[in-house]
């Protein structure tokens, strides 16, 4: 007996710990191996070593986690990358090399094949892609404007950028060898000469 309410205080205490944010991260690693199915209540509350009414203190309903990852994979992977940029008063042309490097180096692009794929199957997480693809193209559209390309031609690079670096998403998330920064840098060039 004494036992059992050892671990059920030791339960609590690292419940008590646990924030939102750990089930959201929790979310995105179920997510990353198994797709949104795997994004169940009872799975992540046994790997955080809790009970599944940990979860209720933060979230409504499975749902609710869902949005959040969401919106969280929005914020970090889109609109605080190009506030960053932003705010860093760099011409046009660094903040897009900038950018390139941002997306080369991150950890998640296993991540982003998961939520697309996810998108895929969900009108919500659709919805999602599509408007962070409309943020992430205009954002980098606009640096090509900057640059002195014409609208036409600013539009279909960036959309060409933009499959390069999805591509590279997909071949790293499964095991290839990053392209060499030779090679971006080449691409960086063609996509901004006039």
């Amino acid at each position: 007996m004494v036992s059992g309410v050892k671990k059920a205080r030791a339960r609590r205490k690292v419940a008590d710990k646990l924030g939102p944010e750990h089930w959201v991260r929790a979310g995105f690693d179920a997510l990353v191996r198994g797709g949104v199915e795997a994004v169940r209540v009872e799975p992540l509350a046994a790997g955080l070593g809790v009970t599944k009414g940990s979860f209720y203190w933060h979230f409504v309903d499975r749902g609710d986690l869902l949005r959040r990852m969401l919106a969280r994979w929005e914020g970090e992977g889109t609109h605080q990358i190009i506030e960053r940029l932003r705010g860093s008063g760099a011409p046009a042309r660094e903040q897009l090399t900038l950018l390139m490097a941002i997306c080369r180096e991150s950890a998640h692009g296993s991540l982003e094949g998961a939520v697309r794929a996810w998108g895929a199957t969900s009108p919500e997480a659709g919805e999602a892609v599509a408007r962070v693809d409309r943020t992430r193209e205009g954002f980098v559209e606009g640096l090509l404007r900057e640059m002195g390309l014409s609208a036409a031609s600013a539009r279909h690079r960036t959309r060409a950028l933009y499959l390069a670096l999805l591509g590279e998403f997909a071949r790293t998330a499964s095991g290839a060898e990053p392209t060499s920064p030779s090679v971006w840098e080449e691409l960086l060039t063609l996509l901004t000469s006039r």
